[in-house]
């Protein structure tokens, strides 16, 4: 690496070697900082050391330390040797208890200057440095000693310092930590400095005269904080059960899921790869006959009733009482406020239709809603319609409706409770980059015509103001069934 007597005495050979006009020169781009960006340029061009990939994998105990906290924040963890960098990422994330809001970066001292390796979005933004996807931890790592050093959010400017206890002959099959102590900072605190302040403030019981400067008053830093936290606290099995849901493979996608997923981890976005790794999301996609018939049982009965066609009203609306039939036979009228018998004032009649005819079942034609062939070929087949329903999935054209249909496809496929898949559809959503609100920091709405499909599914037009909750199986294989699908 270039340093300060490195660059004096370039400077000092160019300028003897200069005619007085170039000397002029130079010594004007350097008055101006021109001059500095060529050394900066050879400092990024220098790449980590790196060791061959080893004939065997071995695995490594290691202490890793949040620098500068006191007392110490750390965990001992048990490595496989054969973790790429951005998998020790994740496994670092949910070691300390990060949320992965920021940006990070590997490097091999503790000096900042160092060189690192670059991640996606370093390549992204021109970065020409040893990308940190093709390096392995043992490439890094090989004795007692060795270390490894990790930097989070360039803000708050969380260092970790990574230190070999021991190698281990037999590589740990997943990333466990086996001991530690104290809780990860708040994210976004302000740095060691910041959390000082706010660990003293908890520890004192909120004395108000300990108060950190960044806080209006108490109620203020309480409402900021995370919920029950506490700086002494550290619990051994909420550190490997994080650990094993943010390391857990996820299941293998196609398509446009598949793109989306790999547009999030190369920002370093990892929630939806965590729902893709639950357990669940590995489950089956196949449905009992009797699965089938329940999931499609609304569906079914809205052709039943529709038969060869209906004619609709002048202003394009189902008759009176044909709506009154559906409400009545798929249970809406049991839980409907008035007497359910207008399309236009009775939403889940219209959500049937409308989904219907999202997924091919119905079209108008002639001032009439009749079946489309698919629908005939299969409406008296259970797991003929589910097959088509999922072919059809997810729903919509633009940009918003098809990424929100995957998100709540992978929500669902996950096992996630029904009550649920808002939320959790909407933070997915937020982070592609869909926002809400006049200061665009909220997510998304997360409603699409897939999610409206999916509540149909599990039950929404029988269930008091269509409100479902638990995990349904049956929906769940659905979902998975799509997302699978390539």
């Amino acid at each position: 690496m270039a340093d300060e007597t490195d660059v004096q005495h370039l400077v000092k050979q160019l300028m003897a070697g200069a005619r007085p006009e170039e000397g002029k020169a130079l010594l004007d781009a350097l008055m101006h900082g021109q001059v500095t960006t060529i050394f900066e340029k050879l400092k990024r061009d220098e790449r980590p050391a790196v060791l061959p990939v080893p004939e065997r994998v071995r695995g490594f105990r290691v202490r890793l330390d949040l620098h500068g906290a006191k007392p110490p924040v750390w965990r001992r963890l048990e490595l496989p040797g054969d973790l790429t960098l951005p998998q020790m990422h994740v496994a670092i994330q949910a070691a300390m208890g990060w949320y992965d809001s920021h940006l990070h970066r590997f490097r091999v001292s503790k000096d900042r200057r160092s060189p690192y390796f670059a991640t996606e979005f370093d390549l992204d933004e021109g970065d020409e440095g040893m990308p940190e996807a093709d390096v392995r931890l043992d490439q890094l790592l090989a004795a007692k000693g060795d270390e490894l050093w990790y930097e989070y959010d360039f803000g708050d400017g969380w260092d970790h310092q990574l230190v070999v206890e021991a190698v281990l002959d037999e590589s740990p099959a997943t990333v466990r930590c086996t001991a530690g102590r104290m809780a990860c900072p708040p994210e976004d605190c302000g740095g060691i400095w910041g959390y000082d302040e706010i660990a003293a403030w908890v520890r004192s019981g909120y004395d108000d005269t300990l108060l950190p400067r960044s806080f209006e008053d108490a109620e203020h830093g309480r409402d900021w904080l995370p919920e029950g936290w506490h700086p002494d606290h550290f619990d051994l099995g909420e550190v490997n059960e994080s650990l094993a849901i943010a390391t857990a493979e996820p299941v293998d996608v196609g398509g446009e899921l598949a793109e989306l997923a790999d547009r999030l981890t190369r920002r370093g976005l990892t929630a939806l790869r965590e729902v893709l790794g639950r357990p669940l999301s590995h489950g089956p996609v196949d449905l009992s006959d009797a699965q089938a018939a329940s999931s499609t049982e609304t569906y079914r009965t809205f052709l039943d009733i529709i038969g060869d066609g209906v004619t609709l009203t002048a202003a394009g609306y189902l008759r009176p009482a044909v709506v009154e039939e559906i409400a009545t036979r798929t249970g809406i009228a049991e839980w409907w406020i008035g007497k359910a018998n207008r399309e236009d004032l009775t939403r889940p009649v219209a959500a049937i239709r409308d989904t219907a005819r999202a997924l091919g079942l119905v079209s108008v034609r002639s001032g009439q809603l009749t079946p489309t062939a698919a629908a005939r070929r299969c409406a008296g087949d259970p797991q003929a319609l589910l097959a088509h329903i999922v072919g059809r999935l997810p729903l919509g054209t633009k940009d918003f409706e098809r990424q929100a249909g995957w998100m709540v496809l992978a929500v669902a496929g996950s096992g996630t409770p029904v009550e649920h898949w808002h939320d959790e559809t909407a933070d997915l959503l937020y982070d592609l980059g869909w926002s809400h609100g006049r200061d665009r920091l909220s997510p998304p709405p997360p409603w699409s015509p897939t999610f409206e499909v999916l509540e149909q599914l599990a039950g929404a037009a029988g269930a008091r103001w269509g409100e479902v909750k638990g995990t349904d199986l049956a929906v769940a294989a659905v979902a998975r069934a799509a997302i699978r699908r390539t």
